[in-house]
C-alpha cells in the first residue's frame, strides 16, 4: 500500500484496505472508492480493488451519538434476512471498531439494481412496467411480514409489546420538539390515536421507511435488494403499509421534485390496489387499517414539520423547503378522516 489513494471523506482506504484483506476473501489491499449517499443519514461508499466491488456503508461524519448501533442493525437484519424470500445484499463483514475509519461500519454486496424515486423516472418505462414495480414492492413486503423473527435469529431485534402506543408517544415528542405553531388537526389526531390503539398485528420484522426507492429494481423490474435498513426493528408490520401508502399520497400535495412522488406515476398500483394486493399475500387482519393510515399519516407529519422547524430557523436550505410547512395540513386531515372512516 502506497500513500497515493485517494480517500473520499468518511474512508481512510489505506486502513480500510488493510482491514478487508484481512477481514474478506480474495480482497486486494489496493482500494479506489466513491460516495454513493451522503449528508445527514449513513453514507454508502462502492469501493472496488479493480476485481472486486463492494458497498461500505458508515454514520455521517461528525455524527456523536452511540453509532455502532445503527450499524450493527442493518448489518445484522440483513444477514439474517439472506437466507428467506426477502431480496437483501449479502454482508461479508461488520466493523465496530472505530479506528479503522472513525465509526462502525460494514461492507456488503454491490447489487445491480435501480431505486426510483420520482414519477418522471418511471414515466420512460410505461404503465406497464411501472405497475411490475409497485406489484413486486407490494409482494416484497408482505414477504418481509411473513417471516418469522424468532426463526431468523431476530427474536430479540426489538420490543413487541406496546408498539403502537410508543409509536404515537414518540412521534409526538417529536412533533413537540418542532414546535413553530400550534397545529390543532395534530392535537386531534393524537388525542385520538392515544384512545383508539387496536390489538397489535402479530409481531413482525418492520423496516420502518419502506417505499419503492429503498427498494433497488433489476433490468426485469423485479426488487433485486431491499436496503436501508436503520430504522429496521420488531413490532406492527402493518405500520409500514401504512407508511408506503402515505408516502404515496406526498407527491399530490408536495412541490414536485423535493420528495418521493412515484405514486403519481401512470401505472402504479392505487391505495386500493396496493392494500388490496397485500391482503390477498399476507393472512394479517386489516379491519383497522385506518388507525395505521392515521398514525402514518401523524409519524409523516411529525417528519416534515421538523423540516419546516429547521428551515424557519435557518438550518435548512434548499429548493422546495420553505413549502414544506404546507404539506402538514392535508397530511393531519387525512390522517383523521382514516380514523373516522374506519369502522
Amino acid at each position: 500500500m502506497g500513500g497515493s489513494q485517494e480517500s473520499p471523506p468518511g474512508v481512510d482506504l489505506e486502513r480500510l484496505g488493510a482491514w478487508l484483506a484481512a477481514e474478506v476473501p480474495r480482497a486486494g489491499s489496493r482500494l479506489s472508492a466513491r460516495l454513493l449517499t451522503g449528508g445527514k443519514s449513513n453514507l454508502t461508499y462502492e469501493v472496488t480493488d479493480g476485481v472486486e466491488t463492494w458497498i461500505v456503508r458508515r454514520p455521517p461524519l461528525g455524527h456523536v451519538l452511540a453509532t455502532a448501533h445503527d450499524m450493527a442493525r442493518e448489518y445484522r437484519v440483513m444477514s439474517a434476512l439472506h437466507a428467506t424470500d426477502v431480496p437483501v445484499p449479502r454482508t461479508y463483514a461488520f466493523c465496530a471498531d472505530p479506528d479503522v475509519l472513525g465509526a462502525a461500519f460494514y461492507v456488503m454486496e454491490r447489487i445491480d439494481g435501480r431505486p426510483y424515486r420520482y414519477a418522471a423516472e418511471l414515466a420512460p418505462l410505461g404503465p406497464e412496467r411501472t405497475r411490475a414495480l409497485s406489484e413486486g414492492l407490494v409482494d416484497t413486503l408482505a414477504a418481509l411480514h411473513a417471516v418469522d423473527p424468532a426463526a431468523v435469529g431476530l427474536g430479540d431485534f426489538g420490543r413487541v409489546e406496546g408498539f403502537l402506543g410508543r409509536q404515537v408517544s414518540r412521534w409526538k415528542k417529536q412533533l413537540d420538539a418542532s414546535w413553530t405553531r400550534d397545529l390543532p388537526a395534530a392535537d386531534e389526531l393524537y388525542a385520538r390515536l392515544t384512545a383508539e390503539v387496536p390489538t397489535e398485528s402479530a409481531a413482525g420484522i418492520v423496516h420502518g421507511d419502506y417505499r419503492l426507492d429503498n427498494v433497488l429494481a433489476d433490468a426485469q423490474d423485479r426488487p433485486a435488494a431491499v436496503i436501508d435498513w436503520e430504522m429496521a426493528t420488531l413490532g406492527d408490520p402493518l405500520t409500514d403499509l401504512a407508511l408506503m401508502v402515505v408516502y404515496g399520497r406526498l407527491g399530490a400535495v408536495m412541490p414536485k421534485n423535493s420528495v418521493v412522488d412515484v405514486a403519481c406515476a401512470p401505472g402504479f398500483l392505487t391505495e386500493d390496489e396496493l392494500v388490496a394486493r397485500y391482503a390477498a399475500h399476507s393472512e394479517r387482519d386489516l379491519s383497522r387499517f385506518g388507525f395505521y393510515l392515521g398514525l402514518a399519516s401523524f409519524k409523516l407529519a411529525a417528519i416534515l414539520e421538523g423540516i419546516h422547524y429547521r428551515h424557519q430557523s435557518g438550518q435548512t436550505v434548499g429548493e422546495g423547503f420553505a413549502h414544506i410547512g404546507s404539506v402538514v395540513h392535508p397530511l393531519l386531515d387525512a390522517g383523521l378522516t382514516a380514523l373516522k372512516e374506519q369502522g
